[in-house]
């Protein structure tokens, strides 16, 4: 098994000259970043961290947070990327937790505040590049690659409550899904791809691999805020690729400014973090006719990605997250474990190389989520005579309502058929009657319809038990750091 450090490697003899990496007016080339890496794990080694340490990286996305990841991976330490975007209250216990022996930020005071109260020694991100490129020099002779098999990452997913659940990730399992996701897209080394996912998430992270394992070009940049800027990024840069989750791609068809720029040069787009209403994939379709959109499923915990829709099956296929990627199995399993007839609803199993070693110090959650080599992902859905998968929600978010199971994607997909919808995500009130009622909240658009034509619409199309009883017009939709949409937040204050 060939690990990410040696393919990068690999890479760079192939390559040297070519752009790995280009954030504003910054370059670095892969001979550059190869070496940067070897000199940020000789650091490592001569600050005392051995294989098997944990090193936290605070970082935003940036050339230095790249040169950490491959540079810690290739002095063996064990990487744990954390939010930048938290605050000291959530950086402590992820610290504590995951027993880092250093970590690494940018000048963040709640990571310095959080380091210091875990008595973790801090390390300015600006030495992941003070070696200025000497590494090559020894050959590397002192640093040993990584084990295929030894711990690689330690991710930790954005829950909103509960103790820190942090997916422990081995160099074999990020392998492999890079491998399985490269055959899915078919990345080229004449590929370049403007990153806005941070790295701490795992589709982030996963882009942010595949690009560099195939030698392709990655323009970092900021955020979303403004929408238009990562237009102009795309067209500036002629970049090939784009990858975003379902609120990413919402704001650039809604202030993206997409018809000012020209952005034929892009022919692959990847979507991911949550599922994408069928009128919404058809917007990006047409808002990019020259692109292929593909549409994938995965979790934390399969190293990124578990499935992909062929963008040429969307139109018969609308709604599904597609086949297993290589060397995935699915399965949809009733409550009982057995298997579900085909169309027949239940949960999502996978199993894979890519599937996590556990939950990093959680016996117990590891023993309930991992079972006889397969991973119960909690999601629900079912599969069709083809084996396409078509995902209904997590198990946790069904609405109860009365005697009748609603799940939010349902209706949610149905209200983003209406024009002047941004965004919308649907919720369970409680009630006093029937248990719980549909709650729709909506981002509203240019033009955007009333209550009233929302109840309609999903009266058309709908069962009557799955429309809306309450329909919100809200700003934003509360979302985790990944961009997925925290629907108990949703809730929270109403009657």
């Amino acid at each position: 098994m060939e690990t990410l450090v040696a393919r990068l490697e690999r890479t760079a003899a192939a390559m040297p000259e070519r752009t790995a990496l280009q954030q504003e007016g910054r370059r670095l080339d892969y001979r550059g970043l190869h070496a940067a890496a070897l000199d940020f794990a000789r650091g490592l080694r001569a600050r005392g961290i051995a294989p098997g340490d944990r090193v936290a990286l605070i970082l935003p996305n940036c050339i230095e947070a790249v040169v950490a990841w491959y540079g810690c991976w290739r002095a063996g330490a064990v990487v744990v990327p954390l939010n930048a975007q938290a605050r000291e209250r959530d950086f402590l216990p992820w610290l504590q937790h995951s027993g880092a022996r250093l970590l690494v930020h940018d000048g963040n005071e709640d990571a310095a505040r959080a380091a210091a109260a875990a008595d973790v020694p801090v390390l300015a991100a600006q030495q992941c590049l003070a070696g200025e490129g000497h590494g090559l020099r020894d050959a590397a002779a002192d640093l040993s690659q990584p084990d295929p098999d030894a711990l690689a990452a330690i991710l930790y997913t954005s829950g909103t409550t509960g103790a820190p659940k942090g997916v422990a990730l081995r160099h074999r399992n990020l392998a492999a899904n890079t491998a399985s996701i490269l055959d899915s897209l078919g990345l080229r080394a004449d590929d370049s791809t403007v990153s806005t996912l941070p790295f701490y998430y795992a589709y982030g992270a996963s882009v942010l691999h595949t690009h560099l394992a195939v030698g392709a070009r990655i323009v970092l940049e900021e955020n979303l805020v403004f929408p238009h800027l990562i237009t102009e990024a795309l067209a500036r840069e002629r970049a090939t690729g784009f990858s975003g989750v379902p609120s990413t791609f919402a704001l650039l068809l809604d202030r993206g400014q997409l018809d000012r720029h020209d952005l034929s040069a892009l022919r692959y787009l990847t979507q991911a973090g949550g599922a994408m209403a069928p009128a919404m994939a058809r917007r990006v379709r047409a808002a990019f006719p020259q692109a292929r959109l593909f549409v994938m499923y995965g979790q934390t915990e399969a190293s990124a990605r578990l499935t992909c829709l062929p963008p040429e099956r969307f139109e018969d296929k609308a709604g599904s997250v597609g086949l297993p990627i290589a060397n995935v199995e699915i399965q949809v399993r009733r409550e009982d474990g057995s298997p579900a007839a085909t169309g027949k609803p239940g949960e999502v199993w996978a199993r894979g190389p890519n599937v996590m070693a556990g939950y990093w110090q959680a016996p117990e959650a590891t023993a309930a989520t991992l079972v006889d080599g397969w991973l119960r992902t909690g999601d629900e859905g079912q599969l069709d005579a083809d084996g396409f998968l078509w995902l209904s929600g997590r198990r946790s978010d069904m609405i109860k309502t009365g005697a009748h199971r609603v799940h939010p994607q349902d209706v949610e997909e149905v209200i983003a058929e209406l024009p002047g919808v941004r965004e919308v995500a649907v919720a369970g009130l409680d009630d006093g009657l029937l248990g719980q009622v549909v709650a729709a909240f909506l981002v509203p658009g240019d033009d955007a319809p009333t209550e009233m034509a929302v109840k309609a619409h999903c009266r058309q199309r709908l069962a009557t038990y799955k429309i809306p009883k309450q329909v919100a017009f809200v700003s934003e939709l509360p979302k985790t750091a990944s961009g997925k949409i925290r629907r108990a937040a949703l809730t929270q204050g109403n009657p």
